[in-house]
């Protein structure tokens, strides 16, 4: 199985390219980086540090979904309209990362249309992996046994 992790996922060129338009920033622990439906305007690649992903329940406080670290993307909601955040993220530690403009990079693939492919399938397999990680623990605090993974 391919990794997710942008330095696996992405030929050393495409991730140069990319990496050209990105900017280095820190959140403090805490720091809650987007809510769920607000604007997907940019996205990260974290450096160092963790970021969790959360899921707005009505009624309840939000789970999490998934805890994001080292050379992974936080936010893929960027590259489809509406461009709305379908989760929310909260720094769990202090993050530095990677910080990437969404229309530059979505000008940056249309302009490059192996860049382009490169990147949908790796923001494609990233979702893959959050829409599972997301519907695995949705089970385990919800359903009455749980996902029943034994995996």
């Amino acid at each position: 199985m391919s990794s997710t992790r942008m330095l696996r996922a992405l030929p050393a060129a495409h991730r140069d390219r990319l990496l050209r338009v990105a900017r280095e920033v820190t959140f403090p622990q805490d720091t809650r980086l987007f809510d769920e439906g607000g604007r997907a305007d940019r996205f990260w690649v974290v450096r160092t540090g963790t970021v969790t992903l959360d899921m707005h329940v009505p009624g309840r406080r939000s789970p999490v979904i998934e805890t994001i670290g080292f050379d992974e993307l936080v936010g893929w909601s960027w590259l489809f309209p509406p461009y709305v955040w379908q989760l929310g993220a909260v720094a769990t530690t202090p993050v530095r990362a990677y910080e990437f403009d969404a229309t530059a990079v979505r000008s940056l693939c249309a302009s490059d249309p192996r860049l382009g492919a490169a990147v949908g399938q790796w923001v494609g397999k990233v979702l893959a992996h959050r829409l599972q990680s997301a519907r695995t623990r949705l089970l385990d605090l919800y359903a009455p046994y749980g996902s029943g993974c034994t995996r």
